[in-house]
């Protein structure tokens, strides 16, 4: 697969305007990259500017704390799909994985697959705030609940993705379900030892300068 396509080409920023997801999909054209990954109330504006082209439009869920209600979250995914995200970024309900409440936490993680579809599921567990028990046991809920990838990070709290976390994952799900690695993947060098490790999206806002870097 060509390096481009593993990226999910990001911004999630509060003030993000609208000439700048303009600009987000014109450079998600231009590189062949595999997704744009936006927050919702701008689906629409990217299905326009990319008709025609084989990007998707990704978008999340919860985000970027994972703490409102299930029946919140699982509402957010249909009417996402319904206003046209190709694929769901969803944040986990990370208290309750802490208290250890892994009915709630596979449930959630089932009922908005339920409502995906045949969509893809992508689920963020915030590698930064587990402990390696914690990241073992949301890779197991993420299993059981039959989503597609597990996802470090929101790229929101105090830090990002790890060599160390994606090499941990790959460990725990093997090829059960995919791994995207995302928040702090800005050089070269750490884009290619992600994909070594394991890692088969990466979410970045430096998509460009990746594949520049390399041409």
């Amino acid at each position: 697969m060509k390096l481009s396509k593993y990226i999910d080409h990001t911004l999630l920023k509060p003030d993000a305007s609208k000439d700048a997801i303009r600009k987000l999909c014109r450079e998600a054209r231009e590189y062949d990259f595999k997704s744009v990954c936006v927050n919702s109330g701008n689906i629409p504006l990217c299905k326009e500017e990319l008709e025609g082209s084989d990007v998707l439009v990704c978008t999340v869920i919860g985000f970027p704390l994972g703490a409102c209600t299930m029946e919140t979250k699982v509402f957010e995914t249909k009417d996402a799909i319904e206003k046209g995200a190709d694929e769901i970024d969803m944040v986990i309900n990370i208290g309750r994985l802490k208290d250890n409440d892994m009915d709630y936490v596979t449930n959630e993680i089932r009922k908005i697959k339920e409502a995906c579809g045949d969509h893809v599921l992508k689920v963020i567990i915030e590698t930064c705030l587990l402990t390696e028990e914690e990241k073992i046991r949301a890779c197991e809920a993420i299993l059981k609940a039959n989503a597609d990838f597990v996802k470090t990070s929101t790229g929101f709290s105090t830090g990002g993705a790890t060599f160390e976390d994606v090499a941990l994952l790959k460990k725990t799900v093997g090829d059960r379900c995919l791994i995207k690695a995302a928040g702090g993947v800005r050089s070269r060098e750490d884009f290619e030892k992600m994909i070594e490790l394991g890692a088969n999206r990466i979410g970045t806002s430096s998509g460009t300068k990746l594949i520049e870097i390399g041409e």
